[in-house]
């Protein structure tokens, strides 16, 4: 079958053609066309500017996405569209896109939620290996339920328990702040670039041996909840602790070696907090596989360090990231997870009429 994924939640404009069968999705073309340069000088995203953008640029991208993938509107079998949560200006134009599409060329439309696009990119080529040098290469293969899925992204972070396809229950998520979201604020912060994930990564990575033994500050910083007893998480604190860091010591903020130890300090905390919560859950609900999901999921302390700790503590458990490509917002994803939607739907003949009803939501519930 040959889905078209649209995806406008925030501030890419993207589109992808899939080709799903036998529970293999393999991805004929996947197109995203960014706004961070728009962005950036803000510090993050302005709605009606992304809202401007995606309507500049919905056309040209579904054109490019059918050419490169040699598929005809004809052949396509289902439109599948990310309908929320995200910023309603900019949703409103991927999903009245979708609904015309689906109206001039007759064909089926399904709504998909945007973190379930996000969990449905592990599903991304399922029968091949994704490289994770952390895992031995039998643990690479297959997802098998229950999962648990670690959703780490700007807007959300959660812990998703799947006991089968599409059937969620979420049993932690952030009190405040969302990792990303964090991560971003940090960043400004410090004064680094927007997006402030890369940013701060690409900083702690440069935190080498060498650059801690001629610093002679100690920086550090708390890991929040990581002591509760329940799942959900909190971030607010810990970027506030970052700021009051900086306060006792402005002159250092044109130092890069001291923003390379905050920035190393504050993703250990962030790490640490995530790995701990999700390990703990793993041990009461007992799942057979842990995903990552989320634009963080690209983090590659994070990928690595889960992996590690899994390994470590749950010899047994599955173990699956998504391709680092597949992290960021895009719209193979929510074709995937469209794919996933159909086959579930009994009276399909219903979504070819889903042009007239599907609406956006920017607070739509997983």
């Amino acid at each position: 079958m040959i889905i078209l994924g649209i995806e406008t939640t925030c501030d890419e404009t993207a589109a992808s053609i899939i080709k799903a069968e036998k529970g293999k999705i393999d991805i004929l073309s996947n197109i995203v066309s960014s706004q961070i340069e728009l962005h950036a000088k803000w510090g993050g995203v302005v709605p009606n500017l992304a809202a401007r953008e995606h309507l500049k640029n919905i056309i040209p991208v579904l054109k490019e996405a059918l050419e490169k993938s040699k598929k005809t509107p004809g052949q396509i079998d289902l439109i599948s569209v990310a309908n929320g949560p995200g910023l309603i200006p900019a949703l409103l134009i991927g999903v009245n896109a979708a609904k015309t599409l689906s109206y001039i060329w007759e064909k089926p439309l399904i709504g998909v939620h945007h973190i379930e696009g996000h969990i449905y990119a592990n599903f991304i080529n399922e029968i091949r290996s994704i490289p994770n040098p952390q895992l031995p290469v039998s643990k690479k293969l297959l997802i098998k339920f229950p999962v648990l899925c670690l959703v780490v992204s700007g807007g959300h972070t959660q812990l998703v328990l799947i006991k089968k396809h599409l059937d969620y229950q979420i049993i932690g998520e952030t009190l405040d702040d969302a990792a990303g979201e964090a991560f971003d604020k940090v960043a400004r912060i410090l004064g680094l670039s927007y997006p402030g994930g890369p940013a701060v990564a690409a900083y702690a990575s440069a935190w080498t041996s060498d650059v801690r033994k001629g610093h002679v500050m100690s920086i550090d910083l708390p890991r929040p909840m990581i002591n509760s007893k329940d799942f959900n998480f909190s971030f607010s604190g810990l970027k506030t602790a970052v700021l009051y860091e900086t306060k006792k010591h402005p002159e250092f903020l044109k130092n890069k070696n001291y923003i390379s130890g905050i920035c190393h300090e504050f993703q250990q905390s962030v790490c640490d907090v995530l790995i701990s919560k999700t390990i703990k859950a793993a041990a009461e609900y007992r799942p057979k596989t842990i995903m990552l999901a989320g634009g963080v999921s690209a983090n590659r302390e994070l990928r690595n360090q889960l992996g590690t700790t899994i390994e470590k503590k749950l010899g047994k458990t599955l173990y699956r990231i998504p391709e680092i490509k597949y992290c960021a917002d895009n719209a193979a994803m929510i074709a995937a997870a469209g794919f996933y939607r159909w086959k579930k739907i009994g009276n399909r003949k219903k979504l070819h009429d889903n042009w007239k009803t599907l609406s956006a939501d920017a607070n739509l519930k997983l």
